[in-house]
């Protein structure tokens, strides 16, 4: 039998003590040689109990979890402390908020071996909990939610130009360098648009699956909706082609009900077209909301959920390009 190449997993964590044990347990399953891995978790500066139940897996399996400390608290210096402490040849990037089938590790090795890929990756299932939860799960779900991100909806397998996580060869590190610590968020599509300037590739197998959990309240993701808006804008000024035209859709749509608002002051026809792109949307946001939705009280919250987490996605994307004339951004651009 061919001996299984070592397997590094880079976990990076802050306040997950209601998602880390699920994580965890699901690694515990994998029908990969836990002694042909590593797990490091590499934590933010936690301050509720998820280093207290690290521990305790820590102490029992010394052999196998290490945990780190990240004084910068951000991902991208997570993964970086993590690569540095990495032995494996392969090293896979894991979120704590997931859980993983049990052949997600075997499945991630397979497909570096057996394809000319440097980083593959897999399909989620986005999972969360209660009534309102499970509405945001399915939004975050569909293409009218989330545009063509195939990962998140049942994509086909693949060559792409991104995909969540990632399993990647440990020499790519040396060839495109490693994590962009400037970004708070999008740190993966800015890695793998390196990579496949660099001509790499990046595959996505729908044989590969994990199940990822989401916000479960309104607010929450409001507040994700407005930091992804944010920081797509700011990627795309540090780094430019790393992010795709989908990112920048709920902008355009804010911006033209602004525009359009403010030209029907002037130009009365602008009133029509304002009426116009707002029935389609309601038609787009009743057609999905309905289709997706198992009862009466679903579909009503998936109404509002879509324009909710488009518009803030959008607002959010205009905070990005007021930030980026800020004298907080000219001196990140400096240093």
């Amino acid at each position: 039998m061919e001996e299984q190449e070592y397997v590094s997993l880079i976990i990076p964590i802050y306040n997950e003590e209601h998602y880390i044990v699920n994580c965890i347990e699901s690694l515990f399953l994998q029908d990969y040689p836990s002694k042909m891995m590593e797990w490091i978790f590499v934590d933010g500066g936690s301050t509720d109990k998820t280093r207290e139940i690290l521990g305790k897996y820590e102490k029992q399996y010394s052999e196998l979890i290490k945990v780190l400390d990240n004084p910068y608290k951000t991902v991208p210096y997570a993964m970086n402390i993590g690569i540095d402490a990495a032995n494996g040849e392969y090293i896979i990037r894991l979120d704590a908020h997931a859980d993983y089938e049990k052949d997600y590790i075997s499945k991630c090795v397979y497909y570096l071996e057996a394809l000319d890929a440097d980083n593959v990756g897999g399909v989620a299932e986005t999972k969360s909990k209660g009534i309102v939860g499970n509405a945001i799960a399915k939004a975050l779900s569909s293409k009218f939610g989330v545009g063509n991100s195939s990962f998140r909806t049942e994509g086909k397998s693949g060559y792409v130009d991104t995909v969540p996580f990632g399993a990647f060869r440990r020499e790519i590190f040396n060839k495109v360098g490693r994590y962009d610590t400037r970004l708070t968020r999008n740190q993966d599509n800015e890695l793998n648009y390196r990579i496949r300037k660099n001509g790499g590739k990046i595959y996505m197998s729908d044989e590969i699956r994990f199940s990822y959990y989401c916000r479960d309240n309104i607010k929450a993701l409001s507040d994700m909706a407005m930091k992804n808006g944010k920081w797509n804008v700011i990627t795309m000024k540090l780094c430019p082609g790393s992010m795709g035209i989908r990112h920048f859709i709920p902008l355009a749509f804010v911006l033209s009900l602004v525009f359009l608002v403010g030209m029907g002051f002037v130009f009365r026809p602008a009133w029509w077209l304002l009426l116009a792109e707002v029935l389609l949307y309601l038609l787009l946001n009743i057609t999905f909301s309905v289709k997706l939705a198992t009862t009466i009280k679903e579909c009503g919250l998936l109404m509002l959920i879509f324009p909710i987490f488009h518009i803030t996605y959008g607002i959010g994307s205009l905070n990005g390009v007021v930030r980026l004339f800020s004298k907080e951004y000219r001196k990140k651009k400096e240093d």
